[in-house]
């Protein structure tokens, strides 16, 4: 999510009726609130996982001040992003479009899982493209830390399959 869609959103909400909105996708989550304090303006919570976002921070304006622009202090933000430090490195990627399969059949155990360690070599999963099953290799040295797609999903050339993080 952008920072302008975001801006766009707070404004939404702060001229409705609303008081809380909450909105979530590919890993993105944002939560908005509103709630009045006795003397000051409405306050907006933002909260953003897995996607830095950095934005002008909007503060809390006392009716005593005289001066009609919001007074911006670093001491207190009302919103705020939390950043998480990708615990990955690398990532497997398809090579084609296709359907993923993480065995080589339906009764078989998965390739690789959350855990396991692989080398550049190894497979990693099945990309079915055109009834032909190409073995997909790791392409880097690691650990297994996120399994990114469904077993039976399409997948885009280019698309993540694993995260992995290297030795």
């Amino acid at each position: 999510m952008k920072v302008q869609e975001i801006r766009e959103l707070i404004k939404l909400i702060d001229e409705s009726s609303i008081d809380e909105f909450k909105y979530e996708s590919n890993g993105t989550k944002v939560k908005l609130k509103k709630r009045t304090v006795e003397a000051a303006a409405p306050v907006k919570e933002q909260v953003v996982v897995s996607e830095p976002v950095i934005q002008p921070q909007r503060m809390e304006t006392s009716t005593a001040q005289t001066n009609d622009k919001p007074q911006v202090e670093q001491a207190a933000p009302v919103a705020e992003v939390k950043e998480q430090a990708p615990n990955y490195d690398q990532e497997v990627t398809s090579p084609m479009v296709g359907t993923f399969y993480r065995a080589p059949s339906p009764d078989s155990d998965p390739y690789v899982q959350v855990g396991d360690k692989v080398k550049n070599d190894s497979v990693v999963c099945i990309v079915e493209a055109m009834k032909l099953f190409n073995e997909i290799e790791a392409e880097v040295n690691g650990e297994i830390v996120e399994v990114l797609v469904e077993d039976g999903e399409l997948v885009e050339y280019g698309q993540p399959l694993f995260r992995v993080k290297s030795k």
